[in-house]
């Protein structure tokens, strides 16, 4: 196994970026997955096709991404159920405007043989060992290109599968940056991998997944971040109980995926809570291996 930094990185590709948003859609066909989106009048206008050619490495003019536009790069917001969440995110992006998404990822995964060189190559910002602040400035940079940087806020899954307190990363990016944050909520996809409940072809098959967007805010200088953090916090959990609302799948009485406040088992609020303080020195000590 080659050392970190031995490990190939090759620079960010558009065709590369094709490449797995393209397995992801393939694999959703596949199982037969069937994604029900609202909200999509909240998401930023496409750019006509042939207003913005791509003229990076690899790329074509003819499907290939979002060529981005300085001023008009956002912070997308994602809610953390499951592992698969963000992928429904990005599909949808992809969907609606060929726009390519950037996340932080943590320097583990940067370093890993396998995961390292699909980093580099999907062009996502990575969180060094030392902190956040130079994967910070690096997002807060990409936004005011025109990147789309997307950010899952509660920093972990939310066991409980209601929107847990956020991190304040998302509005401090946003404000500084000058752009809008998007608020998209996916429900359901946590029912095919989440912690602690692995992979189910069984019940990937003809899975329903719910994907809302909500309404996006722009935060403005001298705002208030902690006001700011909980409104979106706010926006993401009424885009899971819509989800919740008109979901097509029934739950059993006491089923695992659904919140203990509407008849399911996951934990209540008090017991993610408990469980996440005796997990967070674990969580720590993991990080600084």
């Amino acid at each position: 196994m080659p050392a970190a930094g031995r490990i190939w990185r090759p620079k960010p590709s558009d065709r590369f970026y094709r490449v797995i948003l393209r397995t992801g859609q393939a694999l959703r066909w596949l199982f037969r997955i069937r994604v029900i989106v609202t909200g999509r009048e909240h998401l930023p206008a496409a750019v006509p096709d042939g207003a913005s050619p791509d003229r990076s490495p690899g790329g074509s003019s003819s499907g290939s991404s979002r060529r981005p536009i300085p001023g008009a790069g956002a912070v997308v917001a994602i809610t953390h159920f499951g592992y698969l969440d963000f992928a429904f995110a990005e599909m949808l992006l992809w969907s609606h405007s060929k726009a390519q998404m950037r996340f932080l990822i943590t320097q583990g995964a940067a370093d890993h043989w396998f995961a390292g060189p699909a980093v580099s190559a999907a062009g996502h910002v990575v969180v060094g060992y030392d902190g956040g602040s130079h994967a910070y400035d690096a997002a807060v940079q990409k936004l005011r290109e025109g990147e789309y940087i997307a950010i899952l806020p509660e920093a972990g899954v939310s066991r409980s599968f209601r929107v847990r307190e956020c991190k304040t990363g998302a509005v401090r990016m946003a404000a500084e940056a000058g752009v809008t944050i998007i608020p998209v909520s996916v429900w359901g996809a946590h029912r095919i991998l989440t912690r602690h409940h692995g992979f189910s072809p069984l019940r990937a098959w003809r899975a329903p997944v719910r994907v809302h967007v909500g309404e996006p805010f722009t935060p403005g200088p001298g705002l208030d971040v902690p006001a700011a953090t909980e409104r979106l916090r706010e926006i993401l959990q009424h885009g899971i109980d819509a989800g919740i609302a008109d979901f097509p799948l029934k739950p059993a009485s006491g089923a695992w995926w659904m919140p203990a406040a509407l008849g399911g088992g996951a934990p209540t609020e008090e017991e993610r809570r408990r469980l996440d303080e005796a997990e967070g020195p674990r969580r720590a000590r993991s990080r600084h291996r």
